[in-house]
């Protein structure tokens, strides 16, 4: 099969033929359909992190398909059941984590893409226990985002704890946030977004938000998103990959507030520790969701709530795309389509 494999941290990905995996008991190999493309791939393929991937590794956490082999005494899924393998690849399934609907916390958590070989290739070997079952009537380039960048949001904005009515700010609007704009409209928020470019909040206003700030016209970003939101965010949701927008997030949260992180830019995040006491605030970190939350943001996008926006490409067009994300240059979401890529 064809895969675009990482061989080396830094350098553009390799394409190369790689052996279709085998099952065996307990695993299925899914016939990949879609993926998306999602900064963390970015992040994989350079090293970024403490913790690196084992090279050579195939990125790819977004990967859509159809189940082609079953492993022996696999049954929750069946030949033809279209699924995904998201970043949460598999859990112990016994700890204090999991017993308690945690599983993105166990110590034993293992990632696809990342420490398990991911969705950019033709196939993809996957533990059935972790897999998104996708509605039908979902396609897979339109599920792909879901079950990373949707799943993300979703989860991040059921941290923030806001309730029907009160205000959830969402912190840059491209990949990630145009999905939290109508995550947050759909479960009966009102929405601020706040971005740099004029373009994505526009996008931000088609998608139901109540409110923009462009935050690269306006001296105080924090003041504007507290004048618009009448106090502050009751949540806000800082998604966007940028120090500066954490300390941002913080300074745009109502008094009693909760401001949940999910980017993960490099560095040190500097944490004002008077106005986190004084204002009484939660600072809450959010990594992507359980399966549970996994269903659900799924079933919104099943229900035509939620639509991603994507930009298709094939496999084979992968390391421009990952030099137009290190640039900024991706609005929304790129899938890489596998029929392009297979000249079906």
């Amino acid at each position: 099969m064809q895969a675009a494999v990482v061989e080396a941290f830094g350098a553009p990905l390799v394409m190369r033929e790689w052996p279709v995996p085998t099952p065996t008991a307990g695993q299925i190999v899914v016939r990949t359909e879609a993926c998306g493309v999602c900064h963390t791939d970015l992040h994989a393929a350079h090293g970024d992190w403490p913790v690196r991937p084992a090279l050579p590794f195939i990125p790819g956490h977004e990967g859509i398909g159809l189940v082609t082999a079953v492993g022996a005494g696999v049954t929750l899924v069946r030949e033809g059941d279209r699924v995904g393998v998201p970043w949460l690849y598999s859990a112990c399934g016994h700890c204090e984590y999991c017993l308690s609907a945690w599983e993105t916390v166990c110590a034993e958590a293992r990632f696809g893409g990342y420490t398990q070989h991911g969705g950019f290739a033709e196939y993809i070997l996957a533990d059935p226990r972790y897999v998104a079952h996708v509605p039908s009537g979902l396609t897979a380039t339109a599920a792909a985002p879901i079950i990373c960048a949707g799943i993300t949001t979703y989860k991040g904005i059921k941290e923030t704890t806001a309730r029907p009515g009160e205000w959830l700010a969402v912190s840059g609007v491209g990949g990630l946030g145009h999905l939290a704009v109508q995550y947050g409209k759909a479960m009966g928020l009102q929405v601020c977004a706040v971005d740099v470019d004029a373009g994505k909040l526009a996008h931000a206003l088609r998608l139901g938000a109540d409110a923009v700030v462009n935050a690269a016209e306006t001296d105080d970003t924090a003041a504007a998103v507290v004048t618009a939101t009448d106090g502050g965010a009751h949540g806000v949701l800082i998604t966007a990959p940028s120090l500066d927008a954490f300390a941002q997030g913080i300074a745009m949260t109502r008094r009693r507030g909760t401001c949940v992180l999910v980017g993960l830019p490099p560095g040190e995040f500097p944490v004002p520790l008077f106005d986190v006491v004084a204002r009484c605030l939660t600072i809450r970190g959010s990594f992507v969701g359980t399966r549970q939350d996994m269903a659900e943001a799924l079933d919104f996008a099943a229900s035509g709530a939620v639509v991603a926006d994507v930009e298709l490409q094939p496999l084979t067009a992968i390391n421009d795309v990952l030099t137009r994300l290190a640039h900024g240059q991706v609005a929304s979401r790129v899938v890489l389509d596998f029929a392009a890529s297979q000249g079906a």
